[in-house]
């Protein structure tokens, strides 16, 4: 299958805005024949708490209902960050809608960035979420996830995920650590990793870019610049991932019973 990761600007505070720069890109990869697009962290409100504070909205009358329209009109699966309100609780949250439209998969962010007080606006999430998209496995995660390897292993030995999708506001000053722990998590799982990261500038943040698509051997089957709005694709092989596993059977030759409550014990 044919994936598409959005790097992608937002406008801070303007919901109808940001989702019309995402039904834009979405249609862009659906033209291109690609079967899912994931877009990144906060994609409907932009990054800053204020705003986020300001815009979140219930997932019945905000942004999401229209994501579920366009993944129907274009045939497209949709991952996408976008804020969720419920009563008193904001959510740093991810949406699947598979390409019927239908919301398949709901995934709240599980490790609040505390140095810039994510967790004075966000509850968090409890529970890791995968979810099938055709022959795939997807699991979620977002952002400061990405330097959690528990996350990803429970991911892959609990979930049975082999595509790993990322969805990121990621900085400037630490790029190369988005860079590495991309690629780290591909080899160590043995699975596709998806990243869609921001670029522009939201309340005196700048975001890296640097989206990629990386296979299940760590290879970087495509990357984008580090502050242009672009759209990247990779081939995702159910085949490709079966070959690699079995050439090392790393799952095989783990010891649960070593790491007992630590790493997918």
């Amino acid at each position: 299958m044919k994936i598409a990761a959005a790097q992608i600007a937002c406008t801070l505070g303007d919901v109808a805005a940001n989702v019309a720069k995402i039904s834009e890109f979405a249609a862009r990869a659906s033209r291109s024949g690609a079967g899912l697009v994931l877009f990144p962290e906060m994609a409907d409100t932009g990054y800053s708490m204020e705003q986020i504070r300001r815009h979140a909205s219930a997932w019945d009358d905000g942004p999401v209902p229209s994501l579920c329209a366009l993944a129907q009109k274009l045939a497209i699966a949709i991952i996408c960050g976008v804020s969720e309100r419920v009563s008193a609780h904001i959510y740093n949250a991810q949406v699947v809608i598979d390409r019927r439209g239908e919301i398949v998969a709901k995934y709240r962010k599980t490790h609040l960035f505390t140095p810039i007080e994510e967790h004075t606006c966000f509850a968090a999430g409890a529970e890791l979420v995968s979810c099938p998209i055709g022959n795939l496995q997807i699991g979620l995660s977002i952002c400061y996830d990405l330097r959690f390897p528990e996350v990803y292993r429970s991911l892959a030995c609990d979930h049975s995920a082999n595509f790993l999708a990322i969805s990121s506001a990621w900085p400037f000053p630490r790029v190369e650590h988005l860079r590495v722990l991309a690629r780290a998590r591909a080899i160590e799982n043995q699975s596709y990793v998806v990243l869609a990261n921001r670029v522009g500038t939201d309340a005196g943040v700048s975001f890296c870019g640097s989206s990629a698509i990386v296979d299940p051997s760590g290879n970087v089957v495509a990357s984008s610049s580090a502050d242009r709005e672009e759209l990247i694709y990779g081939e995702v092989s159910g085949e490709t991932l079966q070959s690699i596993r079995n050439r090392m059977p790393v799952f095989a030759d783990r010891r649960p019973e070593l790491y007992a409550g630590s790493i997918g014990g």
